[in-house]
């Protein structure tokens, strides 16, 4: 198995904000809830490392993570529900739209989906959102161990059928995929 050590490094609330790592970068996009701390953690092979919460809406900055100065993962705040003002979720989505759009160290987003549901109204949006930009993107699907083995393929069938692109299956129970995910980031650095 590849073992990452992995570190927080920084928070950031927005672009002006965020250090040059001089690495490649994957900033996660995903609905509140969907696993992306989790998947932080697993890849990491350290349950604390990023903050998890039932309650949705806790990511509320940009979370730098260095894995092993191979790469770094930016978490980010997630999007649909979120216990905060109107004024906070336009400012959230002012910076992070500066920060996709105009971070030069950024390889590919990478936008998670729930297994167990189907695509969202608003995962929808931000796919559109991001290839109106044309900007380099793939798909984790999170949670798959939820989904009954048989019906697993025929998930991400679906998923790979309206997002295109790479979709890779991800399970922060057992940490089955992480190898795969972590090898396919190592390969994206290379190229």
């Amino acid at each position: 198995m590849n073992q990452l050590n992995a570190k927080f490094i920084i928070s950031a609330e927005k672009l002006s904000q965020c250090p040059d790592f001089k690495l490649p970068e994957f900033p996660l996009l995903g609905r509140s809830n969907v696993g992306k701390s989790s998947f932080i953690n697993a890849l990491a092979n350290n349950k604390k490392l990023a903050k998890t919460s039932n309650t949705p809406g806790k990511t509320r900055l940009i979370n730098f993570f260095n894995f092993s100065d191979n790469f770094i993962v930016a978490d980010l705040p997630g999007y649909g529900y979120a216990k905060v003002s109107k004024e906070a979720q336009e400012r959230w989505q002012k910076n992070l739209e500066e920060y996709l759009l105009k971070r030069d160290s950024i390889k590919s987003l990478v936008q998670f989906i729930d297994a167990r549901h189907d695509i969202q109204k608003n995962d929808i949006q931000m796919r559109e959102w991001v290839n109106a930009y044309k900007l380099p993107i793939f798909t984790v699907v999170t949670k798959i161990d939820y989904v009954p083995k048989g019906k697993q393929q025929k998930v991400l069938q679906n998923i790979k059928k309206q997002f295109c692109g790479d979709v890779l299956p991800f399970s922060s129970i057992d940490r089955y995929y992480c190898e795969n995910v972590i090898e396919y980031l190592i390969n994206l650095c290379k190229n």
